[in-house]
């Protein structure tokens, strides 16, 4: 699998990064066995959440054989100092690790959650601190929502983060307004020489009324693979500026876009995009969005 520079940070991470959100519903056995097939696929960086239900249990059993194989990163989504630092404390004992290579200020979509992380008294003070302290390496940002873009490259104004974790997919970046903000924050992360990474790759629309939900994500991904792999020549070989994409939040379609980062090498973003192109019901996962 490629890898790509983490940003200042110098990790050669794989492009894909393990989403471990989806872990966060399932047992033991399924969790290891979906970690087992990101190893064995060349990936190197698992992004999880102390927000992700019990993902954080799953993944710790593991550390004690590929902690030093992995770059791990987490993220907490309280806002005070207090709250946080007790968090980050929590998570590494539910890792079962004494250090993260990452802490991400998590869910940062709008300027009041930003004044709340930054501000005096927010969760930044207690990541600061941990950095301080050697518990954790690097210190993140994310967020979902249409927001996130120009939120984020506010945020790199106010601190020097090491990482950025922003949507993106083939449907955000056609509207003008989002192309706009993306833009903007690739100037920023450039000039900070920070990670930029990216979600919703496959996003394909949010769920509809009464639609049975066949997986784990939170909005209807895509899951013919020629779409998957549309996606990821879309956003793979059209943006060298990221470093790297999370996997869905769902175990069952991580082996589809293991198939998709191989296969993509043959296919130029414009054809991606025109294969895109043909999906009718194809919409941004921020409408009515539950994050």
């Amino acid at each position: 699998m490629e890898t790509r520079r983490l940003g200042r940070l110098g990790h050669q991470s794989s492009v894909l990064i393990y989403g471990a959100a989806s872990l966060g519903g399932v047992d033991q056995d399924r969790a290891d066995a979906s970690i087992q097939e990101a190893l064995d696929a060349g990936i190197n960086h698992f992004d999880v959440a102390a927000d992700y239900g019990d993902a954080e249990l799953r993944l710790g059993p593991r550390m004690p054989e590929i902690r030093d194989r992995i770059f791990l990163a987490t993220k907490t989504g309280r806002r005070t100092v207090e709250e946080a630092w007790s968090e980050i404390n929590r998570s590494l004992e539910r890792l079962q690790t004494d250090h993260l290579d990452l802490i991400q200020m998590h869910a940062v979509c709008d300027m009041e959650n930003l004044d709340l992380v930054t501000g005096k008294g927010g969760s930044l003070e207690a990541a600061i601190r941990a950095k301080d302290e050697g518990m954790v390496r690097a210190i993140g940002i994310t967020g979902h929502t249409e927001q996130a873009p120009s939120v984020h490259t506010e945020g790199l104004r106010r601190f020097d983060f090491d990482s950025v974790l922003t949507p993106l997919n083939y449907k955000l970046s056609t509207d003008p307004q989002y192309a706009a903000d993306y833009a903007g924050l690739v100037e920023a992360v450039k000039a900070s020489d920070a990670a930029l990474m990216t979600i919703k790759m496959i996003a394909r629309r949010n769920w509809q009324d009464g639609e049975q939900k066949a997986y784990d994500t939170w909005y209807r991904p895509f899951d013919e693979q020629r779409y998957i792999t549309a996606a990821t020549a879309w956003l793979l070989n059209g943006h060298p500026e990221i470093t790297g994409l999370a996997t869905a939040g769902e175990t069952r379609l991580l082996q589809q876009m293991i198939v998709a980062e191989r296969e993509r090498a043959d296919l130029t973003p414009e054809a991606a995009a025109s294969i895109l192109g043909e999906v009718q019901d194809y919409a941004s996962p921020f409408v009515d969005s539950p994050i």
